[in-house]
């Protein structure tokens, strides 16, 4: 779980003792060791965590960041057991038989992997288990559990304990760990003792998984058979791919080809294989397994994930990674479940048709303009309408430039303009003088008319304000905005031909001693 910390940790050279947090959304995911001997703990907001920890080190979430490094442990297990399966970045499974049987034993082998890891730059544990999920739980404590006794190594965990893992659970396992706390079940064990009967008819199909998992039976095998190859996305790039972002493209276009072929064929992929060839003939490929069918958003999330490592591990000295541009790219869905496991509409679709027109249609609009061409609104925090939208690129990962559940005083009330502006205006009074906030925050003169470049002059019916704000004062890199703001809120009558007015709601904003339209209301 300390992953993202020690990824964050490398990308910007810190030593790995200094303390670290990563945060999302203003709250801490991960944490260095160091950070958490301080007091640290994943769920703090970030302010919480500096006054426990005042020398950490705060670094924002960036899944692309952590899969980069962790293709370069990826490979050093590779060495020693080949075929790994990546859960999420920091968590690996391999297959122990085979490694068992070479090295001499399984604690031969487990100290073989800790070492090779350890030569890759990075520490790591080591679990073994019957079932994968077990074997999960046994690597946090660092142990081997016995043949035949995943139940009884599990049956003393905290039941909270069964939504600590995202690659393992469906979403909304917190919902369910936290009710069975509640009801008085606090131990794996004690959940594992109710009949399998009543946890199906009490709570759902996600608790009938997570009863298995408590019980240690088994999870989810192999299939046991090749998905047809006509599932397979194959896409030849001309030009070769050499860089991050033109990879990112291509996955993105590949996953919504693999992904209709998944949809008519009625099977959703748990397991992908990504497969790339370079223009020296090099071949890369590796399996992501996830708990529940991918989404087309999250396998091309994995797509660029994976690209994004090998194309920077060709560019670092001293390892080996891809040997050349990419000149082939192919995704092969190794596990398939059938459609009773998707819940597919009456209609035959996953999801909305309309929705998945208008996205396929927004990703060929990227693929011809460049991927900054779409932009998507996430709510963000601050004090202005504008300030509280963050837009990210279509397909990447939606972080808010700030948290938009910590109070923000001063914050414009709702409801917000529906249309944003950033206009020069004049707001002028009866005799046509202009009319400034002082510094009381109070109008030199009552408004009457609002003006600008190309507006015809138009009578305030009313007004509510000005709303004095001082914020960013701090901030040099925000020089433009820095400082004394006020807000006001104006009606206007704007002639609209033929003698008719329309009235018209107006945000209007004063900012370096110049009123600016903001935003207008609909």
């Amino acid at each position: 779980m300390d992953w993202p910390a020690v990824a964050a940790a490398a990308a910007t050279g810190l030593p790995a003792t200094d303390p670290v947090v990563v945060t999302l959304a203003n709250r801490v995911v991960a944490c260095s060791a160091s950070a958490r001997a301080a007091g640290v703990r994943r769920g703090l907001r970030r302010r919480e965590a500096q006054a426990r920890c005042p020398s950490v080190h705060v670094v924002t979430a960036d899944p692309g960041r952590d899969a980069r490094h962790f293709e370069g442990v990826t490979a050093a297990v590779d060495e020693v057991v080949p075929r790994a399966e990546v859960l999420r970045p920091g968590l690996l499974v391999v297959s122990v038989r085979g490694a068992a049987r070479y090295f001499g034993s399984e604690q031969s082998a487990s100290e073989k992997l800790v070492d090779a890891v350890a030569a890759a730059g990075a520490e790591c544990q080591v679990g073994i288990a019957d079932q994968l999920a077990t074997a999960v739980f046994a690597a946090r404590a660092g142990c081997i559990v016995e043949p035949h006794g995943d139940a009884a190594f599990l049956a003393a965990l905290s039941i909270r304990q069964l939504a600590t893992e995202p690659s393992l659970s469906a979403p909304g396992r917190d919902d369910l760990a936290d009710l069975l706390w509640r009801m008085g079940i606090r131990s794996m064990g004690q959940f594992a003792a109710l009949s399998r009967t009543d946890v199906a008819s009490r709570f759902g199909a996600d608790a009938v998984s997570a009863h298995r998992f408590a019980r240690g039976e088994s999870m989810r095998g192999p299939s046991g058979r090749d998905t047809p190859p006509e599932l397979d996305a194959v896409m030849d790039c001309d030009p070769p791919v050499d860089r991050v972002d033109a990879a990112a493209f291509a996955g993105r276009s590949l996953a919504g080809e693999l992904h209709r072929r998944l949809e008519a064929a009625g099977v959703g992929c748990t397991r992908l294989g990504i497969h790339a060839v370079t223009a020296n003939g090099e071949e890369m490929h590796r399996v992501w397994r996830c708990a529940e069918p991918l989404t087309e958003d999250a396998t091309a999330d994995r797509v660029r994930w994976q690209l994004d490592g090998w194309l920077n591990r060709r560019r670092d000295g001293g390892q080996t990674g891809l040997g050349g541009p990419i000149t082939m790219l192919r995704l092969h869905p190794v596990e398939v479940v059938s459609a009773s496991a998707l819940q597919l509409p009456l209609w035959g679709s996953s999801g909305d048709d309309d929705r998945l027109r208008a996205r396929r249609a927004l990703v060929r609009v990227q693929g011809l303009l460049g991927p900054d061409s779409v932009q998507v609104p996430v709510l963000s925090g601050g004090r202005g309408p504008a300030e509280r939208i963050t837009f990210t690129p279509l397909g990447d990962e939606p972080v808010p430039r700030a948290d938009p559940g910590q109070p923000w005083p001063g914050q414009l009330p709702e409801p917000s303009p529906a249309v944003l502006l950033d206009d020069p205006v004049e707001l002028l009074d009866a005799e046509g003088n202009p009319v400034r906030v002082t510094g009381r925050g109070l109008f030199s003169a009552d408004p009457a008319r609002l003006t600008g470049d190309g507006r015809e002059p138009g009578r305030l019916r009313w007004w509510a304000g000005p709303w004095a704000v001082d914020e960013r004062w701090w901030d040099p890199q925000e020089s433009g905005r820095a400082g004394r703001t006020a807000r006001v809120q104006v009606l206007v009558e704007e002639p609209r031909g033929r003698g008719d007015v329309v009235d018209r709601a107006m945000l209007l904003c004063y900012r370096q001693r110049q009123w600016f339209l903001e935003g207008v209301y609909e």
